[in-house]
């Protein structure tokens, strides 16, 4: 591998950067808020999936009321 010095790496770097797109703020807010509903909707499922479970195996086992 070539040895590259600091300012080389630097501009190169720089060059890199310049070539990443960036995605629009519009973009970025419908996609967290997207992430945050998919969350939400995860957390109720798991929560209603442990419910039933909760219950079905205390009818099986015979325990609470």
């Amino acid at each position: 591998m070539e040895k590259t010095g600091p300012i080389k790496f630097a501009r190169e770097v720089r060059l890199e950067a310049a070539k990443v797109t960036w995605p629009a703020r519009k973009e970025t807010m419908v996609t967290t808020g997207m992430i945050f509903l998919m969350a939400f909707v995860s957390a109720i499922f798991l929560f209603l999936v442990d419910l039933v479970l909760g219950q079905a195996i205390r009818a099986v086992l015979g325990l609470g009321g």
